[in-house]
C-alpha cells in the first residue's frame, strides 16, 4: 500500500511497548494481516525495554520496511499519556488508532473499528467488553468482577457515554486526540478513563464496536493493586473537575 502525497498515510497505529520482545512481532504481523487494503503505518513507542524489544522492532523495519514500522524509542518508563504524544509527532495519519502490545487487543477487530467511524463519522471509536459479543478471556471470577463492579461504579458517578471506561483499544481522528491529550492530567491506569469522560464533556461523537478482550499471552501483567487505588482517586478527581 503506498503513501498519499507528501507520505501522509491514512491511519498511524500508535502501540506503546515495555518488554514486550515476545508479543511485537505477532502484533505487527496481524496488523499487516488484517489490513491489506489499509494506508497505515505502525509507530511503535518503546520505553526503553531491557529485553530486547527494540531489536525485534528494528528487524521487524526489515521485513516491512521503515516507512510502514516506525521506531520511536525513548529512554525509560515515562508514561501512557506522554507515549501517545510522543508517537503523534511522528505520526503522518489522518486517524490515530491506539492498542497494546500484548495481544490483548486483537488487530481482528481493527476492519471495524474503521468501518464503524467510515459509517458515522465518529470523532471517536472505542472497544467495549460489555456490549452484545464483546467480553473476556482469560480472566479469573475475581478479576471479572473488580472490572466490572468499577466500571458499574463510574457509569453511575460519570455518566461518561460509553460502556468501556478503562479500555485502551480505541480510534480517534488526530485532531480530537491532540486535544484530549493536551487536557488530561491523569497518568497509568486512570488516563484512558479521563480521555473518554472528557470526549464526552466536549461534546465529541463516540461510537463503539464489540470486542474480547484477552488476557496478555506472553509476559507479566502489569496490573496490581496500586493500579485499583489510582483507579479509586482517579474516579474522585474526574467527578469533581469535569
Amino acid at each position: 500500500m503506498e503513501a498519499a502525497a507528501g507520505g501522509k498515510r491514512a491511519y498511524s497505529i500508535i502501540v506503546p511497548t515495555y518488554n514486550e520482545r515476545l508479543n511485537v512481532a505477532l502484533i505487527v504481523y496481524l496488523i499487516f494481516k488484517h489490513l491489506p487494503d489499509v494506508n497505515f503505518e505502525i509507530i511503535i513507542v518503546d520505553d526503553g525495554s531491557p529485553d530486547g524489544t527494540q531489536d525485534i522492532v528494528k528487524q521487524l523495519q526489515q521485513v516491512y520496511g521503515e516507512d510502514r514500522v516506525l521506531l520511536q524509542a525513548r529512554p525509560r518508563k515515562l508514561g501512557l499519556g506522554t507515549a501517545y504524544l510522543h508517537g503523534l509527532k511522528h505520526a503522518s495519519g489522518e486517524f490515530v488508532i491506539i492498542m497494546d502490545a500484548d495481544l490483548s487487543h486483537h488487530p481482528k477487530y481493527l476492519p471495524s473499528f474503521i468501518r464503524k467511524q467510515k459509517e458515522t463519522g465518529a470523532d471517536v471509536v472505542t472497544g467495549t467488553r460489555y456490549v452484545k459479543n464483546g467480553g473476556v478471556h482469560g480472566w479469573n471470577l475475581m478479576r471479572k468482577l473488580t472490572s466490572r463492579g468499577a466500571n458499574v461504579l463510574a457509569q453511575t458517578l460519570l455518566q461518561p457515554g460509553a460502556s468501556d471506561l478503562t479500555g485502551s483499544f480505541r480510534l480517534y481522528k488526530r485532531d480530537v486526540l491532540e486535544d484530549l491529550i493536551s487536557s488530561c492530567v491523569s497518568k497509568g491506569y486512570v488516563f484512558q478513563m479521563e480521555m473518554i469522560v472528557r470526549a464526552t464533556r466536549k461534546g465529541y461523537h463516540i461510537e463503539e464496536v464489540p470486542i474480547t478482550f484477552v488476557d496478555r499471552v506472553f509476559g507479566i501483567s502489569k496490573l496490581g493493586g496500586s493500579e485499583i487505588v489510582e483507579y479509586l482517586k482517579g474516579l474522585v478527581y474526574l467527578l469533581l473537575t469535569t
